[in-house]
């Protein structure tokens, strides 16, 4: 796999254009009763997923650097991955949806669908590929069986 740009800065990035996208735009703005619950709850879900996730790889005792998947020792199918092959990325995800909200910018909507189709293409499809190879029919049973983002 080729040296990606880390998620964490593909998240920073992101979040960069939805504020300049919200300061910039002059239309889309919106807001509506309990949006700010909705942004806490998103935000407390994401730190739930990440930190589960995280843990599941430590307690697995595998790498947890996702620009060098083929360093894994052991596929982590058990616990959130049960139920997405990624919930590292969702977890992510749920930081911009929240963002976006406490923006209140519509259009944000639209790079947090960027961001998964970035996230698809520049990092989880590499990554599978050689999870694939590492660990052959087993990841590929896996991929049929749990989705890749929910």
């Amino acid at each position: 796999m080729k040296l990606k740009i880390p998620p964490l800065l593909v998240l920073l990035i992101f979040i960069g254009a939805m504020y300049v996208l919200d300061r910039f735009l002059p239309v889309g703005d919106f807001d509506f009763f309990g949006s700010t619950i909705l942004i806490y709850g998103l935000l407390g879900l994401s730190g739930v997923i990440g930190a589960v996730a995280l843990w599941h790889f430590f307690r697995a005792r595998t790498t947890i650097d996702p620009r060098t998947p083929s360093k894994a020792s052991q596929l982590v199918t058990n616990g959130l991955y049960a139920y997405t092959r990624n919930p590292m990325y969702l977890s992510f995800l749920l930081i911009l949806l929240a963002w976006g909200l406490w923006l209140g910018n519509a259009f944000n909507t639209l790079l947090a669908a960027g961001f998964v189709g970035y996230m698809n293409r520049f990092q989880i499809l590499p990554e599978e590929e050689a999870l694939s190879r590492l660990f052959g029919k087993e990841y590929q049973r896996y991929c049929i069986a749990v989705r890749r983002w929910f």
